[in-house]
């Protein structure tokens, strides 16, 4: 009988290194989580999901979740472009009564500097509205947001999205219409 000649196994894991992983400048450049590879062109093009909690420290934005990819790596730093946020079913759901209606405004807007962004708002009526009352709001909604967004940079939208300022700014414009209990982006991806 032959005896098993022993293979020697390479260990992958100590030929890689670790690259810090940072938020753009618009997020204050904060460290966001570390990955290992064997090769920095390997790390373009990783996402990182964090939520607004770990960035800011503020708990009330537990909800926000951000999407980060990375798109360039300097030395062991990732850095990385916002890619997109979207709030957690948890939280939707919690904002929805029976008796109220919910408005959903998908909407593709343009910044200033020519940037295009998908946002999905949210619009949660204090009692039910009727359809037509439904469209008028999701119409005027739209429109709102995309003037905003025209007059923004792609960074100061991205900031009032995720904030929620814009949110605020939307709610209060469109309460005049019908009542509303609350107003929230709850989604939004970067197309270019």
């Amino acid at each position: 009988m032959a005896k098993k000649s022993k293979r020697r196994v390479r260990d992958t894991w100590r030929e890689k290194s670790w690259y810090t992983i940072k938020t753009p400048v618009a997020f204050e450049d904060k460290e966001i989580g570390e990955t290992p590879a064997k090769d920095a062109d390997l790390v373009i093009g990783r996402t990182v999901e964090v939520t607004m909690r770990e960035l800011t420290g503020d708990f009330s934005k537990q909800y926000i979740k951000l999407q980060f990819e990375v798109d360039n790596v300097s030395g062991n730093i990732a850095n990385t472009k916002f890619t997109g946020h979207k709030t957690t079913t948890d939280y939707v759901r919690s904002m929805i009564r029976r008796g109220t209606s919910r408005i959903d405004a998908p909407v593709i807007v343009t910044t200033q500097d020519d940037r295009k962004l998908k946002l999905h708002i949210l619009a949660v009526t204090t009692r039910r509205a009727k359809s037509s009352q439904q469209k008028f709001m999701r119409e005027t909604i739209k429109e709102l947001v995309t003037n905003v967004a025209a007059e923004k940079s792609f960074d100061n939208l991205v900031e009032t999205c995720v904030n929620g300022k814009l949110a605020s700014e939307v709610y209060h414009n469109a309460k005049k219409i019908y009542p509303l209990k609350r107003v929230e982006i709850i989604k939004s991806k970067v197309l270019n």
